[in-house]
């Protein structure tokens, strides 16, 4: 059965957002587990159009971050809001009703499944029709039409009919980006979509990224420095579950305090 979410909220499903307007905004949110606080006073703004990422050593907090802002944890302070409504209490199932779409660091396929029925299924998660239960899902029109453009988005149209499972390391990452398409995602957060890449997968993911920026705010956890340099209009640097200084590629790159937090020397942004 599916969570029902604020009939507000709701009304906001699919309502186009102008380029540049803030979709996303979490303030000062802070994640304890105990006596162990691994995100303190948390702040990120997504606008539309742009790609914000996540920088930070291993155990940094990004992914709590990132978590928090998906749904899968609920924050201990702070509030999130989406498109001006406040969603802090929302869980992950409810935010991908909205219009959040996450992927993982380990890849979430049905490695069984043809290219096509993978992003079918996502399509068909967001317009649940109980009363069709004897109909063949094959047969929804609409839920195939709307797989097979975001298959193509994702740059995987050549291969809609391949079975997932025989795909590549970095095909099967694209695909995790059409099924999040698909979910109508406005809010993307993707954590690691690079992660264990070749130099070819890499690049090929980069051009995906820069082709769905433009109508899509996206939230980036990613340690590959190419890649962040190549996408990122903001970068915020996180150490110790705080941030450490957030703004501009240039600015990062050029940080001092940045350079030796994040890898200890004073060149390491030299990319």
């Amino acid at each position: 059965m599916s969570e029902i979410i604020n009939p507000g909220l709701a009304a906001t499903v699919g309502t186009p957002a102008a380029a540049g307007e803030i979709l996303l905004v979490a303030e000062r949110i802070t994640r304890r587990f105990g006596g162990l606080v691994a995100n303190q006073d948390v702040c990120v703004t997504l606008p539309r159009g742009k790609v914000h990422v996540l920088l930070g050593p291993n155990g940094a907090g990004k992914s709590t971050c990132i978590n928090m802002l998906s749904g899968d944890l609920p924050p201990s302070e702070g509030t999130i809001h989406f498109m001006g409504k406040d969603i802090t209490g929302l869980s992950a199932a409810q935010r991908s009703q909205v219009g959040i779409g996450r992927s993982y660091q380990r890849t979430n396929i049905f490695p069984k499944f043809t290219v096509l029925e993978n992003v079918r299924l996502a399509a068909q998660s967001r317009r649940q029709q109980p009363w069709r239960i004897f109909s063949r899902a094959m047969k929804q029109q609409w839920a195939l039409d709307k797989a097979r453009a975001c298959i193509e988005e994702a740059g995987l149209g050549a291969k809609v009919d391949w079975i997932a499972g025989v795909l590549s390391h970095g095909e099967q990452r694209q695909l995790e980006i059409a099924m999040v398409l698909a979910t109508d995602a406005q809010v993307m957060l993707l954590d690691e979509p690079l992660a264990g890449m070749g130099s070819d997968e890499s690049a090929r993911m980069v051009e995906v990224l820069k082709r769905l920026k433009p109508s899509r705010a996206i939230l980036l956890v990613e340690h590959d420095m190419d890649a962040v340099f190549a996408v990122a209009d903001t970068i915020t640097v996180m150490v110790n579950g705080q941030v450490l200084e957030s703004g501009p590629p240039a600015q990062i790159k050029a940080s001092v305090a940045v350079q030796q937090a994040y890898l200890g020397q004073e060149d390491s942004f030299h990319v």
